[in-house]
């Protein structure tokens, strides 16, 4: 081997542990980045000609498995979706009390009711008593205000979850358009024959972001292109030119392209729904196609089901017992429970349209819900009865009393049945009439208000299951990715000592032949 192909060999060497260096080095610098790809230098042997010329550095690798990433993403969203449900329904746990025997509670519906039934039973004993007509006002109002602290929390959790959706669109926006900056460059690249490693690597960190707001897939085209596509292979585009467009009609990357929706403020009596001209909440437009439903999984996903399904079924639940709260008090005889009353305490009819606002119907009832003022200003009509022919009244009657903690509080087919009009609505409910209670309403007061609130807890309960299922699963997900595509900084540590001695190696060799040069022009000299 002459001088000049020996110093080629080392110079190339030379060369080549400093790529290795590099990629180690990014490596080390990247082990605690999310989403982050352990890279690995391409080295080969250079024989042109079947000539031995050192080592050719070849385009960096990821070391990536793209079916456990994409499980991996997949993972992801679940979790964040759980993780966003658990942490809404949180508040609703805070405020509905447990119907578990061990619990302590004392704050659920059936509590408050079985206060109010504890005060009429005391007050047929003592109908004079003001204290104890006053109990009964006060228990009441206890129960309707509980009524109202549920409504209201549903509401500010369904507008939470409404102004995340807004807020997760701009996110997603952002993380597409930016894989699509990313992407454009690195065909730029390739076509030229450049590494784009470190620019993939960005690529999928962002790919890792994005897989916890939505549920996602990616594949990657011959150029470098990345495709990324829903759950149920909906293309999201990350440039116009993959839709057909032109790149320069946005300025990119961008919050408000691809996709697009709007703020709102949610009342009770709004419902989202695509194609249906009452649907007064916004979709999520994709070139000008509701692709809302196409959007699952992650934290959009989440927030769109709390929004349009969890908070309005359990709004429902709430309306419908307070609707049935009403009938049966009033059918008893003792109209204590009313949706509003004017200025002079007369009570508004109540409807059981179970698609209109109150009081044309009852959707938003448990936010209405009161203790009719003519009971509240003077308790002690609570045993007065007047005699409707002589207009004479009688003071200390407990008739009517008695008749609501039989008939009211009853259990009788003749005190819940639906032919007798006194069933709770448990189907067609809401303002698209979409939402049902999930259970029969054919039961008595008190087991309507437990079925309500275990029912809602079981929703709770599912959710933080699900979210600790979730979060083993994406676990060891990890872990294997870890395994095949994660950063040992160990082994790094021990390939920069391998390729020191290399380097040292390939210096001596570069040394030794320019000494020879040296003694070969000095011998001619």
């Amino acid at each position: 081997m002459d001088l000049i192909s020996s110093l080629s060999i080392a110079t190339s060497g030379l060369n080549a542990i400093e790529s290795e260096l590099s990629v180690t080095s990014q490596n080390v610098s990247n082990s605690g980045t999310a989403g982050y790809v352990s890279e690995t230098a391409t080295i080969s042997s250079d024989v042109p000609g079947g000539l031995r010329n050192g080592v050719r550095i070849g385009a960096t690798q990821l070391s990536i498995n793209q079916a456990l990433q994409s499980a991996l993403y997949g993972q992801n969203a679940q979790v964040a979706s759980y993780s966003t449900m658990s942490n809404s329904l949180a508040a609703v746990s805070a405020v509905q009390g447990s119907t578990s025997s061990d619990s302590g509670s004392t704050n659920t519906l059936s509590d408050d009711l079985g206060n109010v039934q504890n005060a009429l039973t005391e007050l047929t004993a003592n109908p004079l008593d003001s204290a104890s007509q006053s109990t009964v006002i006060s228990n009441a109002q206890s129960l309707t205000t509980a009524i109202h602290t549920l409504a209201t929390t549903y509401a500010s959790q369904r507008q939470t979850a409404q102004d995340n959706v807004a807020s997760t669109v701009s996110s997603v926006n952002s993380d597409l358009t930016q894989i699509g900056v990313l992407s454009k460059q690195i065909m730029n690249l390739k076509a030229i024959g450049s590494d784009t490693a470190d620019l993939e690597n960005q690529r999928l960190g962002i790919m890792s972001d994005l897989s916890s707001q939505l549920s996602v897939t990616f594949s990657t085209t011959a150029n470098g292109d990345m495709i990324v596509r829903t759950a149920d292979g909906t293309e999201l585009p990350t440039r116009p030119d993959q839709i057909g467009g032109n790149d320069s009609s946005e300025t990119l990357p961008s919050s408000t392209w691809p996709l697009s929706t709007s703020d709102a403020t949610v009342t009770s009596d709004m419902y989202y729904a695509a194609g249906n001209a009452g649907s007064t909440i916004p979709g999520i437009m994709l070139a000008g196609t509701d692709v809302t439903a196409h959007l699952t999984g992650g934290t959009l996903g989440a927030n769109v089901t709390l929004r349009d399904d969890t908070y309005p079924q359990m709004q429902a639940q709430l309306d419908s017992f307070s609707y049935t709260l009403i009938n049966r008090f009033n059918n008893a005889g003792l109209s204590l429970f009313t949706n509003s009353t004017d200025a002079t305490g007369t009570t508004v009819p109540q409807s059981s349209n179970p698609t209109q606002e109150t009081p044309n119907g009852i959707v938003g009832l448990s936010s209405a819900i009161g203790v009719s003022r003519i009971y509240a200003d003077t308790p002690s009509l609570l045993t007065t009865t007047t005699n409707g022919t002589t207009g004479a009244t009688t003071t200390g009657d407990t008739t009517i009393i008695t008749n609501v903690l039989s008939q009211a509080f009853g259990t009788g087919s003749n005190d819940v049945s639906q032919s007798a009009g006194l069933a709770a609505p448990s189907s067609g409910l809401g303002p698209d009439g979409s939402q049902s209670t999930g259970y029969n309403g054919n039961q008595g007061l008190l087991a309507l208000a437990t079925t309500l609130t275990s029912a809602q807890g079981a929703t709770i309960s599912t959710a933080s299951d699900n979210l600790t299922s979730a979060t083993s699963v994406q676990t060891t997900l990890q872990t294997s990715v870890s395994n095949v595509s994660g950063v040992n900084v160990d082994d790094e540590m021990s390939k920069v000592v391998a390729l020191q001695n290399a380097y040292t190696a390939n210096a001596k060799v570069v040394s030794a032949v320019q000494n020879m040069f040296t003694a070969l022009l000095d011998a001619i000299n």
